[in-house]
């Protein structure tokens, strides 16, 4: 049987006002009798209210480490050689185990100890934090440049020595010792990951399904509405902590916790630069196994909330005046809906054998998909989740190579602007449907002008940035710019290795050489200043005028667009987030009530398979399409140092308005079809009310029609 099914007919009869009842042994949703609540009474794990505190700090770090990685992707790329597609795929990965598992939720959902299999599944989520940082201790420490482990980083082997003064080369390892050492491990170092991030999905399963069940079956009918509320206001803080953690993480160096002697001269905004990716997960596990404590300690069922929160009660007496006597009470119908929330296969299933259950869902499944309303409002759901996902997973990265800002700031720019405005979005959507009583016609319209204005503000995206500077070797360069086509052969006598990385930059010129030697430079200088040290690198024969040049990259000509576009960005977010309360008014609103709640599960299934798994992937793909310039690890295709800024831009841009688009489509043609349905009804309308005066005619005066006697 379902839950609550005996208790909600015997609450519906018992008066709010006698307290005495309210204080007596109550039957609990089960259907079985709960001790005394006095006797529970000192045990605060029979307090619905500490369960939502409690659940509201778990969401919070579990939604935390699951974004974590979305803020750090760029960083595990150059630590690891991923490319952007494989960094996408792991990024997506946790859905694949989510969406294994989730459709039997609805199955197992009144079977369980929820409280327990909260916390089973917290702790799951805490492992595989752990397992995710496993690749940094597991790993050789980082190393930026191809020096030998006993010479300091950074030395004299980025310089340009010729060929007579450089001892013989230590013979590079063959590609069978590659193979079958470095590449061993990098394999088991990628595969720890995305067991890791499958684990994650795996233990994310019952945290929320199983939290938010438990707080309407125990809450009291009126209060549900605003425990849920608070539930989800506390959780949708955890991306932006993610993306706040990684800022602060990103700012330490990754072997922080075995740093080489004499240290390192690498800067946060030097390209080579590597964070503590791994120190954020173990900070999000730790506070997972935290809150996850407390869920073994909570009962399986708990005596229902007797009393409405005061404040409410005041509300509802103030506007007791305007209810006529005859009409339900709020709790009255709350609990009416409440017991309709439990019909259909939502209460049917657990009545259910597991074969029994496969073989209903894909029924109901196609009969929910047949709903026009339905299936474009999932439609447009996925565009705009697809939208996100690329963007949530990508945008620190895109701005790291647009802009030229650190990884760092890119995620503290994102935590503290584009997810504030997001859930500002989301709230300012349902205070509107909320005041202005919008019904489905007028929530469709929402949802248009919505779509409509952000797709107007990505227009402006495509403009803002400037195209990759010059790369002696890998970008063609203007005739007017000095480099190494005006020095011919100047890197030639010495000797540089091929696959070695120290970027300088000419700053008259601006022109970037991938190493000290290729601009043939013999000696380097370093400037002690307050807080660092700036290195210089002097006698460079590819270089008028020999130098000097500054060590790292070329800071791009538009890093003083970065925050009007991120402006725009945040605004289209929150425009976005605006068509997410009232598109799902139009489902519940439109389908039958009792597919409310199967209909809304399998919105959430669509979506992770549709949007959240594929999308980062497309966005990683596209983004390689892009790169003129690989490192390569053992013969392979290693992590991208350039890419071609204006084809990332135009094709990035390009998927979110792409994204946008389908979801303005799907808004318009939801809004044609509730017309076409209005027109309808009327037509109807004026049928049936023409029908009785056409009988009242015919009959005379003496004689009624069987219809207006009703």
């Amino acid at each position: 049987m379902g839950p609550r099914i005996g208790p909600v007919g015997e609450e519906a009869q018992m008066p709010d006002k006698d307290t005495k009842a309210m204080m007596s042994v109550e039957d609990t949703p089960g259907g079985k009798a709960c001790p005394n609540p006095q006797d529970l009474r000192p045990s605060v794990f029979y307090s619905i209210k500490f369960f939502i505190l409690c659940h509201s700090l778990l969401q919070l770090a579990q939604l935390m480490i699951s974004g974590y990685l979305k803020s750090s992707i760029s960083t595990v790329e150059k630590r690891f050689g991923l490319s952007s597609q494989t960094s996408g795929l792991l990024a997506a990965f946790n859905e694949v185990g989510n969406t294994a598992l989730i459709v039997f939720v609805s199955y197992f959902g009144s079977r369980v100890h929820r409280p327990r299999l909260i916390g089973y599944g917290a702790v799951i989520v805490a492992l595989a934090g752990l397992l995710m940082s496993l690749p940094h201790f597991i790993s050789e420490p980082y190393r930026y440049d191809h020096t030998s482990p006993d010479m300091p980083q950074d030395y004299e082997a980025s310089l340009c020595q010729p060929t007579t003064l450089v001892p013989a080369p230590t013979p590079a390892p063959s590609n069978s010792s590659c193979s079958s050492n470095t590449e061993a491990q990098h394999l088991a170092v990628v595969g720890i990951m995305f067991v890791a991030q499958t684990l994650l999905g795996v233990g994310s399963v019952p945290i929320q399904p199983f939290g938010i069940s438990y707080i309407d079956d125990f809450a009291h009918n009126s209060n549900s509405p605003l425990y849920l509320g608070i539930l989800f206001a506390v959780t949708m803080m955890g991306p932006g902590m993610a993306y706040g953690l990684g800022g602060l993480m990103l700012r330490l160096y990754v072997d922080i916790d075995r740093m080489p002697e004499g240290g390192i001269r690498l800067t946060s905004k030097d390209p080579r630069w590597v964070g503590a990716w791994w120190l954020g997960f173990l900070i999000s596990a730790a506070a997972v196994a935290l809150a996850a404590i407390p869920y073994f300690f909570f009962p399986k069922e708990m005596p229902k909330e007797k009393h409405e929160l005061r404040f409410r009660r005041r509300v509802l007496a103030a506007s007791a005046s305007t209810v006529s006597k005859g009409e339900d009470s709020p709790s009255e119908k709350s609990l009416g809906a409440s017991q309709e929330k439990h019909d259909g296969l939502a209460q049917i299933a657990p009545d259910l054998t597991v074969i029994q259950f496969i073989k209903v869902f894909p029924r109901v499944l196609l009969r929910t998909l047949r709903h026009p309303i339905f299936l474009l409002v999932v439609l447009s759901q996925v565009c705009t989740s697809s939208m996100v996902a690329g963007m949530a997973t990508f945008l620190p990265k895109f701005l790291e190579r647009q802009f030229s800002v650190t990884a760092s700031y890119a995620n503290l720019l994102i935590g503290s602007l584009t997810i504030p405005s997001a859930i500002m979005g989301i709230v300012l959507g349902g205070v509107l449907v909320k005041r202005l009583h919008l019904g489905p016609m007028r929530c469709g319209i929402l949802c248009l002008l919505g779509a409509l204005s952000c797709l107007l503000l990505t227009l402006p995206l495509f403009f803002m940035g400037c195209p990759t500077h010059q790369i002696a070797g890998i970008t063609p360069q203007p005739g007017d710019l000095p480099g190494p086509e005006l020095f011919p052969a100047c890197s030639e006598p010495c000797s540089c290795p091929l696959d070695d990385f120290n970027p300088v930059c000419d700053p008259r010129a601006h022109v970037e050489y991938l190493t000290p030697c290729q601009a043939g430079c013999t000696s380097q200088v370093a400037q002690e200043a307050l807080d660092k040290s700036q290195v210089f690198y002097t006698n460079c024969s590819c270089v008028a005028g020999g130098g000097p040049v500054s060590a790292g990259s070329c800071d791009s000509a538009c890093s003083h667009l970065v925050l009007p576009f991120m402006f725009l960005v945040s605004l289209g977010a929150a425009l976005a987030s605006l068509t997410h309360t009232p598109s799902f008014m139009l489902i519940l609103r439109g389908v039958k009530k009792e597919d409310k709640t199967l209909a809304v599960g399998i919105q959430f299934m669509l979506l992770r398979v549709l949007a959240w798994m594929p999308s980062p992937v497309i966005h990683g793909s596209a983004i390689d399409t892009t790169c003129v310039h690989w490192a390569q690890s053992c013969g392979r295709r290693a992590v991208c140092r350039y890419y071609d800024h204006n084809l990332l831009r135009n094709r990035f841009v390009g998927l979110q308005f792409f994204f946008k688009t389908g979801s303005l489509a799907c808004f318009a043609l939801i809004l044609a079809i509730l017309r076409q349905q209005v027109k309808e009804e009327g037509t109807q309308v004026t049928v049936s009310t023409s029908g009785p005066q056409q009988q009242l005619l015919a009959s005379g005066p003496g004689k009624k029609p069987e219809e207006s006697s009703v």
